[in-house]
């Protein structure tokens, strides 16, 4: 073989290398990104369960079955992640969460119950518990029937009619159900395109099967028993009930609702509400939160379309002023899409509960209206003259419909969010009722209570409700033993830790925090109001003050405000006392209760691990400590990163997990504008800040400088002295960083996530070590630590090394703290020798934190050096 050939073989064998080590990595990472994403939606399924503790809204025992299996299924990835993660390390974890696992699953074991047959079932039989087998549309209907509430004629067409047409045989063979399930098997959560396929396939199957005869005789029978009942033809709308699916995502328009049904096209409708269970977006939202095919299926809700005179809205509580009781109604002429998707403009009454009376009115320009054409289809038509303004109902009607809103509320509960029509008889009839949610679906904020200072807005509420207390503001760490009682507690950030106090505590605000995170799920235990990312609450609310925070508005009044207070009520609750509501109870026992709140604690461990709760806040806790080593791979294989071109005091070089670089494979250096990583291009706009090197020199202090000559010369390596090597790595991605710089005799490391989801994000970072003696590399790092703390970080020193962390900041945050790290990093580098003394610690730290790079507080002697200042 020639030389050329042999060099060829050399570079191949590299290329291998490098791929092969490179895999490692992306393994890892890919590991640490999964890990990431079910914490996330863990979290998110133990937050909707706490809601559901509160009984206000219907749910039957698929839900429970599919929350347990869901947190089950995230917990277990979790656990598998951090096991690759740490090298095979995470088998007792793993023990801890089997224990735990079994105890659940037998829990569900002893719950199952029977299935009924029947496939169809009027409204009258459809209510709460029967909720997993109509779905929650039907069940509220069913609900409002029993009360007398009149609701449109129709029928439920249950789960077992689903069942029945998933064992139903295709004309090339087989049965439905294991078709459907081969091209589930097919799909590759890597490849989105097999979703699509999956999905395309498995609609071509509803399309050719056929509609089971018993199906198609009781839909045929229960529409011709509608017709006696309405006295001739009728037009149908089927509405999907699905059940088993999730509360945290809206599926509005991923699932069929047909409109205009006439009774000999009843089979083929049902078909195609039932097919669209599987359309892409269902099937994607399934796999990736862990609800499986066998947890799901598609119950229809049939009612008789109402030719409606007018419809729209009724809230039975003011949907976006807390303070104001009042009934609102909207109204549009025609049918009620065009007052819910806000096509045009409503008419809207305000109304006193008690004695009912309308007590304002604006007219809406109402100059188009939703009308049912001759072929059954919703079209439009325009509304000319003084119609346009003239009111879609009677002063009258509107009492009566908001009469009958108020015994809704009082049947479920809760405040109502209610859909309905007028009959052209006359009839007020009501299409659907919901729990009426804070903010009112996303309109604008509550206005301030009138003449009350308020002193901070904003913010997250991660438990609504409305506190007031003297502010006691409080860090992590703190021991908390005289915290007040009735306190509001005021943090910079959201602790776990911080539960200690909550049975003492009126309220919770904090600067940052994910209302989806540890301690936003213990105030919902705790049923503790509480704002999370109000910026400003430290520096606003100070010891000693009496507030009142609004967690429905976001909103922290000074002194006690009255008028909010007496929203503090008790709720009457839907659920309680049921059967499923029990088993919700005792399986919530073994999910989210959080027992493990302090890392530092002797039973932080597997051996602690009693919950879901638990085993999550363990794993999330020690996945950060192996990234945050992941960098000592990369001096062991060469070839595998490529060196950075910049003027920077370090021989950098950068591997690029995918989505870090623009075209690192082109040359074996790369420059600054070639990275694409959004938390490295952070970290070194500030480690490249132009003022770091501008101006006069930096002051030098002779004592430091002898510090450093004798250190080195006199400590033998063993004792010490240990001198790291001269190359420092980034490992990347576009939204990851790994930073790890050992330079000289001190390293620093840096691990950070930067996206969208703010539970993800986080920034871990550590400094150790110098060339100067013990003493003055420890005041360096105290200096560092005290730089960190302001910046927001959680920071811990011990001896001359210092670990900070910053959890669960908005993407913005967390870059704009990388670049301030990447600041310090190059500010700080050989400071050591200039901490000849205590009063330098704050000095530096103050240099920094006041953009004053070049030290000039630390030029010349401080007070206490010299001659007659204290010692």
């Amino acid at each position: 073989m020639d030389f050329f050939g042999l060099l060829e073989r050399r570079r191949n064998r590299r290329r291998q290398a490098r791929e092969k080590a490179l895999e490692g990595f992306r393994r890892r990472y890919v590991s640490f990104l999964e890990l990431l994403e079910s914490n996330s939606n863990l979290l998110g399924i133990i937050g909707d369960m706490e809601e559901k503790l509160r009984g206000d809204e219907l749910f039957g025992m698929s839900y429970v079955r599919s929350r347990a299996t869901r947190a089950l299924f995230h917990a277990q990835r979790m656990a598998r992640s951090y096991d690759v993660l740490s090298g095979g390390m995470g088998g007792a974890v793993l023990d801890a969460l089997e224990g735990i696992r079994g105890r659940i699953l037998a829990l569900l074991e002893d719950k199952v119950g029977e299935e009924p047959t029947e496939l169809v079932l009027p409204f009258e039989r459809a209510g709460k518990d029967m909720l997993d087998f109509v779905g929650g549309k039907s069940a509220h209907l069913g609900e409002m029937v029993r009360a007398g509430t009149p609701v449109p004629p129709g029928f439920a067409v249950t789960t077992a009619a689903f069942r029945a047409l998933l064992a139903a045989p295709l004309p090339g063979g087989g049965e439905l159900r294991a078709e459907i399930r081969r091209h589930l098997l097919a799909v590759d959560p890597a490849r989105p395109q097999s979703v699509n396929e999956a999905a395309d396939e498995i609609a071509a199957l509803f399309a050719q099967v056929p509609l089971p005869a018993r199906i198609a005789e009781s839909l045929d029978r229960a529409c011709a028993e509608l017709e006696s009942t309405t006295g001739g033809p009728v037009l149908l709308a089927f509405r999907s009930s699905a059940v088993g699916e999730d509360s945290e995502l809206s599926f509005a328009g991923q699932y069929l609702t047909l409109l205009g049904v006439r009774r000999e096209d009843a089979g083929r409708a049902w078909l195609r509400v039932a097919a669209s269970l599987f359309s892409p977006h269902a099937l994607t939202y399934r796999l990736h939160k862990g609800v499986p095919f066998e947890d799901t299926a598609m119950a229809v809700a049939c009612l008789v379309m109402v030719p409606s005179v007018c419809s729209g809205v009724l809230y039975t509580r003011h949907p976006y002023e807390p303070l104001d009781p009042r009934l609102r109604v909207d109204g549009v002429w025609g049918l009620g899409p065009y007052a819910v998707d806000g096509v045009v403009e409503p008419d809207a009454w305000l109304v006193e509960r008690d004695p009912l009376r309308v007590s304002e009115f604006a007219a809406g320009d109402k100059h188009a209206r939703l009308v049912l054409g001759p072929d059954g289809a919703p079209q439009e038509e325009s509304v000319s003259g003084e119609e346009r303004l003239r009111p879609c109902l009677e002063n009258s009607v509107v009492l009566e419909l908001c009469r009958l809103g108020l015994e809704l509320e009082r049947r479920f509960g809760a405040p109502q969010d209610i859909e309905w029509a007028m009959h052209p008889d006359g009839r007020i009839l009501i299409l659907q009722s919901r729990p009426l949610r804070a903010g009112g679906g996303g309109m604008a904020a509550s206005p301030p209570v009138p003449g009350r200072e308020v002193l901070l807005s904003g913010g997250r509420t991660a438990c609504p409700g409305v506190g007031c207390g003297v502010v006691r503001r409080v860090r992590e760490g703190d021991d908390l033993l005289d915290f007040p009682e009735g306190g509001v507690l005021v943090a910079e950030r959201s602790s776990p830790g911080y539960v200690l106090v909550f049975q003492r505590a009126q309220a919770v605000v904090t600067d940052a925090g994910s209302v989806t995170g540890h301690m936003a799920s213990l105030c919902r235990e705790f049923d503790l109001p509480a704002v999370l990312g109000m910026k400003g609450a430290v520096r606003t609310l100070r010891d000693g003050m009496e507030v009142t925070v609004d967690a429905f508005s976001g909103r922290v009044y000074a002194g006690r405000v009255d008028e909010l207070l007496a929203l503090r009520r008790e709720r009457a609750v839907l659920m309680t006392g049921s059967p499923v509501h029990e088993t919700l109870r005792a399986l919530a026992e073994l999910i989210t209760p959080l027992h493990l709140t302090n890392p530092k604690a002797p039973e932080f461990g597997p051996q602690g691990c009693t919950s879901l709760h638990d085993v999550m806040r363990l794993i999330h806790e020690r996945s950060y400590e192996r990234m945050f080593l992941v960098s000592d791979q990369a001096s062991d294989v060469s070839g595998l990163s490529v060196k950075l071109a910049a003027q920077l005091p370090l021989d950098l070089h950068v591997i690029d997990l995918g989505g870090g670089l623009d075209d690192p494979d082109v040359s074996d250096v790369v420059t600054v504008e070639q990275v694409t990583s959004a938390p490295f291009k952070a970290l070194l706009a500030g480690m490249l800040d132009g003022n770091l090197r501008g101006g006069e020199p930096r002051p030098v202090s002779l004592s430091g400088f002898l510090s450093v000559m004798s250190s080195q010369l006199l400590t033998p390596p063993e004792a010490g002295g240990q001198r790291f090597g001269d190359r420092s790595y980034a490992i990347v991605s576009d939204k990851y960083l790994n930073f790890s710089s050992r330079v000289g005799y001190h390293y620093s490391i840096l691990d950070a996530y930067a996206g969208q989801n703010v539970n993800k994000n986080y920034v871990s970072f550590e400094f150790k070590g110098g060339a100067a003696a013990e003493e003055l590399r420890v005041r360096r790092v105290r200096a560092i630590a005290r730089i960190l703390g302001v910046l927001g970080f959680v920071t811990e020193t011990r001896g001359d090394r210092v670990v900070a962390r910053l959890l669960k900041r908005e993407r913005g945050e967390i870059l704009d703290r990388l670049e301030a790290v990447g600041r310090l990093l190059i500010f700080t580098r050989q400071m050591d020798m200039l901490m000849t003394s205590e009063a330098r610690v704050d000095l530096l730290a103050e240099s920094f934190l006041n953009g004053d790079y070049h030290c000039s507080g630390l030029r010349g002697p401080c007070p206490e050096e010299r001659p007659g200042g204290e010692s």
